[in-house]
């Protein structure tokens, strides 16, 4: 008899009983603790259900509670009376109702064995801990904690509040420094005896009955006083999440367990059957393997950022509500262009044939959703219904990315079309964005309407315009963004052009050697010119002479004729 076990149990009775039978077989005395919240028929019934099993007691009953000191004296009463009925157990082992052993009881004896002085028990100072959580680091201990934080939220945090703001702050006791760690501990007779036994135990007991989450503290704190060594880790394997909460075990984490070659694991889920079943009746030695948690360790990682960051591009409805705090906008690179449709006349067809990617319209254009060829339906459900689109403009295109995996989507964009995904746009590090600037003027310059009208309507689109590209050029914006006026472009269209494709990264691209039909520019400039007559400043577009001929036009060179 080399070990005795310490047991807090508070539900799942069924479960706890098969694993107390477990432990008392394995040659382990079991010392139970059972919350004293649970009514007095169902601990009776627990007690009766164990009395054939040897060396099993139940010590003096506490009321528990998360975070409150009767979790410590829950402890402090089993580990007594354990020391005081088993004089010969050498280390003590805390468990819960929700532990399992994922080894033979046998592999643990002879561990510790090996280790007669070895107290195991998580114990860091406040400093080098990273999983507090609420911001109560080392004021857990120099605050007083009187209220539930589970039942009575609002009192604990404004007396929190309160003592902060008139510097109500305890004094540690002399010759102690507070240490954090897991609550479930393995400790020698030595060691926790001396604790138990400390002369100044009323003190420290009296101290550590207002900080907060004692079971955490209590122990890890005082084992630094009388141990002579301490290895400062857990032989229980527990997860937490990254709000703190324990993660709990299921059938199918059964290879993930297996893998660990820890001794105990918890929380089990109660209705885990076949983890049960397979830990508690199997005997297969691991011969003297280290525990290691570290194993799985990185499942759990990928998991707490699954968790937090979701996938790329995949917006789940716990995390809308909070802008930024998702993975990415989308999930997959897209191409935006804006003022080449309104240059020219086939652009669409020509993008798609050249680079074989689904080329949409105006997907944000204010009577409709121009997906490819005009379908009044897309790829996820997704419907031409401009006022479903705008319910959630930013979504609409999060799920069109998505539901597209695996091919490239282009659309049109302009300031004709509703703005509400202009940041995001820009800030989309998966965007690939071309401007013509102040091609929204070619429609107004063809339109046959009274010129008081075209001045109004020009004023406001360059407006808008500006707004999208003052986004555009932000320090905030990470989408691969290229900008040119239009009359920059149209000196080097094809060059232009050779550039939008480059940067898509389009596969087996040859050269561009034939570009769309360009829209007729005769007269454009003496257009840009009357809306400056008229008052208007028509900057975006770049410096176009007032009389330009079509850029398409090239002078016409004569053959030579050749005289033999």
């Amino acid at each position: 008899m080399s070990v005795g076990v310490v047991m807090l149990v508070h539900n799942a009775f069924d479960r706890a009983e098969q694993v107390v039978r477990h432990w008392s077989a394995g040659g382990c005395p079991v010392v139970i603790h059972v919350d004293k919240n649970v009514k007095r028929a169902t601990y009776d019934a627990f007690v009766k259900s164990l009395s054939d099993v040897p060396d099993v007691l139940f010590s003096k009953r506490h009321r528990c509670e998360w975070g409150t000191w009767g979790i410590v004296a829950a402890s402090q009463s089993a580990s007594t009376l354990i020391l005081n009925k088993f004089p010969n157990i050498r280390h003590v082992y805390l468990a819960s109702g929700s532990c399992m052993p994922l080894r033979p009881i046998k592999d643990l004896q002879a561990y510790l064995a090996k280790r007669p002085r070895t107290d195991f028990i998580e114990s860091a100072t406040t400093a080098d801990v990273p999983w507090t959580q609420g911001g109560l680091d080392f004021e857990r201990f120099t605050l007083r904690f009187p209220f539930s934080w589970r039942k009575h939220r609002f009192l604990f945090d404004r007396y929190v509040e309160f003592q902060r703001r008139f510097k109500m702050y305890r004094r540690v006791p002399d010759g102690i420094v507070p240490h954090m760690g897991s609550q479930w501990w393995c400790l020698t007779r030595q060691t926790l005896s001396a604790i138990l036994e400390d002369p100044d135990r009323a003190m420290y007991d009296t101290y550590f009955q207002k900080v907060w989450i004692p079971d955490e503290s209590y122990f890890q704190t005082l084992v630094r006083l009388y141990s002579q060594n301490i290895e400062s880790r857990s032989l229980t394997l527990s997860k937490f999440d990254y709000q703190g909460k324990p993660h709990i075990f299921y059938d199918d984490h059964l290879q993930l367990l297996r893998r660990s070659d820890c001794f105990v694991a918890r929380k089990i889920w109660p209705h885990a059957g076949r983890l049960y079943d397979n830990f508690l009746n199997e005997e297969n030695p691991l011969k003297g393997a280290e525990p290691n948690p570290g194993k799985i360790d990185r499942i759990f990682s990928k998991a707490v950022e699954r968790r937090t960051r979701g996938r790329a591009g995949l917006f789940m409805q716990s995390r809308l509500p909070r802008p930024g705090h998702e993975n990415g906008f989308t999930s997959a690179p897209y191409s935006v262009f804006q003022g080449f449709t309104e240059l020219f006349e086939d652009f669409e067809p020509w993008l798609a044939r050249m680079t074989g990617t689904r080329v949409h319209g105006h997907l944000y254009a204010k009577d409709r959703v121009e997906f490819e060829g005009r379908q009044t339906t897309f790829s996820g459900a997704l419907c031409d219904n401009a006022k479903l689109r705008d319910h959630h403009a930013q979504l609409f295109l999060v799920n069109l990315i998505w539901n597209t995996r695996g091919e490239r989507q282009c659309f049109q964009y302009g300031p004709m079309d509703s703005q509400f995904v202009s940041w995001d746009l820009a800030k989309d590090p998966n965007a690939q964005i071309s401007v013509i600037s102040g091609a929204w003027a070619l429609p107004l310059f063809q339109s046959n309407r009274n010129f008081s009208d075209i001045r109004a309507d020009a004023a406001e689109l360059q407006r808008i315009e500006s707004e999208h590209l003052t986004a555009l050029r932000s320090p905030f914006a990470k989408a691969r963004i290229r900008i040119w006026t239009l009359a920059d472009f149209i000196e080097t269209p094809m060059e232009a052009l050779q550039t939008v494709l480059d940067e898509m990264g389009a596969k087996n691209l040859r050269r561009v050697t034939e570009a769309p039909k360009m829209a007729d520019l005769n007269g454009f400039g003496q257009f840009l010119q009357n809306l400056k007559n008229q008052g208007m400043h028509p900057y975006l577009m770049g410096d176009f002479p007032t009389e330009n001929a079509p850029v398409t036009d090239r002078p016409s060179r004569r053959k030579p004729y050749l005289v033999r």
